[in-house]
């Protein structure tokens, strides 16, 4: 039995915008506010809707006309939710973890400056494009939006950028601590 959808499907399958765009319209509220109760976040769930739509038309042809196409978009959605979210758990465990290092150095004048000269000497192994995003986000205060415009990119690559620099800078900083006085001890 054929889906509601079906010859909507079969039309953009054949690459009609209308009948993309008549899905859309049909089913992108409801799908908003599924995505909004997994991330609680109206931006994040803002970006996660646009994929799942962009995902729609790059694989209408793999869409099966016969099969409710609501079900293939409410599952895109589920997972590209969950990722988000699991990758957002990720951050905030590395954030945590190294905020946890830097509160264990000892406030003593000679340590202090050789942790600085470790986290500076991390940056500078980053990208330009992670390097200035870490200076906004991290020692500007800059939100993610507010780095967005700054840099004229998108909000989801500003995150994506700045949690990718903090699993590096945790990683140098683990491989060199070592080598600084003093500071072997807490990674």
């Amino acid at each position: 039995m054929k889906s509601p959808d079906s010859k909507l499907v079969v039309k953009m399958r054949a690459g009609d915008v209308s009948a993309f765009d008549s899905l859309y319209w049909r089913y992108y509220q409801v799908v908003y506010r599924n995505i909004l109760k997994l991330t609680k976040d109206p931006l994040v769930s803002e970006d996660i809707l646009q994929e799942v739509f962009i995902r729609l038309w790059e694989k209408r042809q793999d869409i099966n006309f016969e099969q409710p196409v609501v079900n293939w978009i409410f599952v895109i959605s589920f997972n590209l939710s969950i990722d988000y979210t699991r990758k957002k758990l990720r951050e905030q465990e590395l954030h945590r973890k190294l905020l946890a290092d830097t509160n264990a150095i000892p406030q003593n004048g000679s340590v202090y400056e050789d942790y600085y000269q470790l986290l500076k000497r991390a940056i500078e192994q980053l990208s330009p494009q992670k390097q200035r995003i870490v200076k906004l986000c991290k020692l500007e205060g800059m939100t993610y939006e507010e780095a967005a415009a700054e840099m004229k990119i998108s909000r989801h690559t500003v995150k994506e950028y700045l949690s990718a620099a903090m699993a590096s800078l945790s990683e140098y900083v683990r491989q060199h601590a070592n080598k600084v006085s003093g500071i072997g001890c807490i990674v």
